[in-house]
């Protein structure tokens, strides 16, 4: 079953986001991880407006192989960055095969 990571992003120091991205995608691989989908926000289609400025979506073969990324020594190292860079929602989803 596929598992999919979503973040939704607010921004704060737009060299350190574009460091943490960078850093943050070397440490799929090893889990199967691949990057889907970074973008910034276009236009809101519905709502009155929408509360983050980006979001990165990343695929892995699994909800454990997306769990143990998360958990790995290697993402662990950059949280301190993620958290200087912008504010963010992480969510995990499952997608049936």
């Amino acid at each position: 079953m596929t598992a999919f990571f979503v973040a939704v992003v607010a921004v704060k120091d737009p060299a350190k986001m574009q460091d943490y991205s960078k850093k943050a995608a070397e440490t799929f691989k090893p889990f199967g991880g691949e990057m889907v989908l970074r973008g910034k926000v276009g236009e809101v289609l519905t709502g009155s407006s929408a509360t983050h400025q980006a979001t990165g979506i990343a695929s892995f073969p699994s909800m454990q192989d997306l769990k143990a990324w998360y958990a790995s020594d290697a993402y662990q190292a950059i949280i301190p960055l993620r958290e200087e860079a912008a504010d963010m929602t992480i969510t995990a989803y499952d997608v049936p095969a």
